[in-house]
């Protein structure tokens, strides 16, 4: 199996499975003397983890990340870091429906084809736990971003059709402070109540739903990306779109530019108080020309409904017979509220290897 590397400079591979000993991570290209703070990677570790509320799976993990190589007396040494992370609460037996059966809207059918073999328990490399490892990586990926004066934060700006207001992103701690205060990690307190209420009715009903998580990115510099193939919204975009049950990405103004006119969406360039030039408007995202141009990264990414619903279904076997299935098991009524640490583990990670690779952009 292919594709289980990202990055250039700043790589991440991951490896393990959903029901197997343990899912890790190996981080190659992260700079020397990095300071660690595992306690700050294990607390990003924590939002993503299963089990948090009465709106999320009842898999219970710790998510306890271990380091075994790669830094020393709490700094990195430049060479590989290695980070892996138990499986602790697998049930393997609440998947022994669909050993045989396709799963409608997962990927045991496309899987199966494709390789002639699949783990069924929990769908293995295909399933949403591998994306622990890459919160691990990235948590390191945003300690490296943090030292550079660039911070990420993301939040749950709508689930179904209920969206949040615009909210500010001007004190970043007081942001952080306001999503972690619900469950559901909205950082609008009367958008949040009504998105839990909803997505537990949804959850009662044995059915799910999706939503979007908005991301910001403060402090980037002007200059990460390249204007051809390696956009800086490209490698996001990818990054976005390769998260498990991501159907959408935008940036900027995203599909509503498409309504507005040039006059409109133009970002007008002007210099501030501190004689720095920034935009009046912010349609870009912070990016033009597939490069960042110093002001706030701005996107947002649409999460589908999670496939596993508690009814019975119609679908095939291996066989290509018709069969029916039902999910069983313990599932994410709306995967949205673990996947704003993913989102900003994935931001991180691309952030972290542009910074690298521009540095060797001029002499």
């Amino acid at each position: 199996m292919a594709g289980n590397t990202f990055g250039q400079i700043f790589k991440i591979t991951t490896f393990g499975e959903s029901h197997g000993e343990a899912i890790g991570v190996i981080v190659d290209g992260c700079p020397a003397q990095l300071p660690v703070d595992i306690d700050y990677i294990q607390a990003e570790l924590d939002k993503r983890k299963p089990g948090q509320s009465k709106i999320t799976t009842q898999r219970k993990e710790s998510d306890t990340v271990k380091i075994l190589s790669g830094v020393f007396e709490g700094k990195t040494t430049g060479t590989p870091i290695a980070m892996i992370i138990p499986n602790e609460d697998q049930r393997s037996k609440d998947y022994g429906h669909n050993v045989d059966v396709f799963r409608p809207s997962h990927a045991d059918y496309t899987y199966f084809t494709k390789y002639g073999i699949r783990d069924h328990r929990g769908g293995g490399r295909s399933s949403a736990r591998e994306t622990a490892a890459r919160v691990a990586a990235g948590a390191l990926a945003k300690l490296f971003l943090k030292a550079k004066g660039i911070e990420i934060v993301a939040h749950v700006s709508s689930v179904g059709k209920i969206d949040a207001p615009n909210v500010s992103i001007a004190n970043v701690q007081e942001f952080i402070d306001e999503r972690e205060k619900n469950i559901v990690r909205c950082a609008d307190p009367a958008t949040a109540e009504e998105m839990i209420a909803f997505i537990d009715g949804v959850r009662k009903d044995g059915d799910t739903v999706g939503g979007k998580v908005s991301c910001y990115v403060k402090g980037v510099p002007v200059g990460l990306g390249e204007p051809v193939f390696d956009k800086l919204h490209a490698d996001l975009g990818k990054a976005m779109l390769s998260i498990n049950a991501v159907h959408g990405f935008e940036f900027g103004s995203g599909f509503s530019g498409s309504e507005m006119r040039g006059s409109e969406h133009n970002d007008i360039f002007v210099k501030n108080h501190l004689g720095n030039v920034e935009t009046v408007t912010n349609f870009s995202g912070g990016i033009q020309g597939g490069i960042s141009n110093g002001m706030p990264i701005e996107f947002r990414v649409a999460f589908k409904p999670v496939a596993t619903i508690m009814h019975n279904q119609a679908t095939i076997n291996s066989a290509g017979d018709a069969a029916e299935i039902s999910g069983k098991g313990r599932h994410d009524p709306c995967v949205v509220p673990r996947a704003v640490p993913i989102v900003e583990a994935m931001a991180a990670l691309v952030l972290a290897d542009q910074l690298l690779r521009n540095r060797a952009s001029v002499l």
